[in-house]
């Protein structure tokens, strides 16, 4: 549903019951400019969003890319840093 600022001002009660069924857009000066949800979608939305902690994602990170990080450790300890004959002069 989409309202304008003014219809959402002037019928508030009802653009809160519509919100429980659907988002309902509302538009100030032609362009979408907030949006009305219901607690539900409002609950559902933060918990989707909420990351997970530097931990966990480290520990997602090394169960999803464990051979690739296990070729790297081997070719790290058997050729050392691939930078490590550079230097600034």
């Amino acid at each position: 549903m989409h309202v304008t600022a003014t219809q959402a001002k002037n019928r508030f009660a009802y653009v809160c019951a519509q919100a429980k069924v659907a988002p309902v857009f509302i538009e100030k000066n032609g362009r979408i400019d907030s949006v009305i949800l219901s607690v539900q979608d409002f609950e559902a939305l933060k918990a989707a969003s909420q990351t997970n902690s530097l931990a966990e994602r480290q520990k997602a990170f090394n169960q999803t890319h464990k051979a690739w990080l296990v070729e790297q450790n081997a070719r790290f300890e058997k050729n050392g840093l691939w930078c490590d004959d550079l230097r600034v002069g």
